[in-house]
């Protein structure tokens, strides 16, 4: 159980970042939402956790690619909370494109969200996570970044990019106690992967079915509470990169 901790979920308000938020709220975390779009499904997220679960929580807006800005989100989620036991870095997006076409801008933008956002968080909390002798960082990553695809050379980079951030910092802040995995997501069923939904990639999953956001939740969960696992990268993929 997580009770007593406090929790910073980016991307929180919808897909897996909403289950991530509703799990650890259900094991007893007080949540602060982190989102870069609808403020309406923050605060909705926050009201269904406080009711359901009788859990503090709070919606801050953010761009995680933002140095300064994700510096003044934390501190003042550090003045809502008192403090960051659990950070998930799951915020993301994509822009799709094949190589030989593909903007410089779509690029950059792609890397600065889902790579320089998750370092940009880890920076700020490392500080509370050292003060308080231990924490858990949770980085979702995804299975793209493990085995590439076709039309997403800068969404496999940045999550592979994550892969390599999760070791680096696990490493570094073991001896202080404080751990750091990654989850690598298939194909989850969320608004980002509807139209996937009879490709051939969605077909080709050993376990013939797409993921559920729940089912990444419970992994992210896991880690949170795992005090001797660190530095490693759970597949959540149906095993599709197995």
């Amino acid at each position: 159980m997580l009770k007593g901790k406090v929790a910073l979920v980016t991307g929180g308000s919808r897909g897996i970042g909403a289950a991530v938020v509703r799990k650890l709220a259900s094991q007893g975390a007080d949540v602060a939402v982190v989102y870069a779009g609808s403020e309406e499904a923050a605060e909705a997220i926050c009201r269904e956790i406080r009711e359901e679960y009788g859990v503090k929580a709070g919606a801050y807006r953010c761009n995680v690619a933002d140095f300064a800005e994700v510096k003044q989100t934390v501190n003042q989620v550090k003045a809502d909370f008192g403090t960051v036991n659990i950070l998930v870095n799951n915020a993301g997006i994509t822009k799709d494109g094949l190589i030989a076409t593909m903007k410089e801008q779509d690029f950059d933008d792609v890397i600065s969200v889902n790579l320089k956002g998750a370092f940009n968080m880890i920076r700020h909390c490392t500080g509370l996570f050292i003060r308080n002798r231990g924490g858990s960082i949770i980085n979702i990553s995804s299975v793209t970044g493990i085995m590439g695809n076709a039309g997403q050379a800068n969404y496999a980079a940045s999550k592979a990019g994550v892969i390599g951030l999760t070791k680096s910092v696990a490493r570094e802040l073991a001896p202080r106690g404080v751990t750091c995995n990654a989850v690598a997501p298939g194909f989850i069923d969320t608004d980002m992967t509807k139209e996937l939904h009879d490709s051939p990639l969605a077909a080709s999953i050993p376990l013939g079915r797409m993921g559920k956001p729940e089912e990444v939740a419970e992994a992210v969960a896991y880690l949170a509470s795992a005090g001797y696992v660190t530095g490693t990268v759970i597949q959540v993929d149906g095993g599709i990169a197995m």
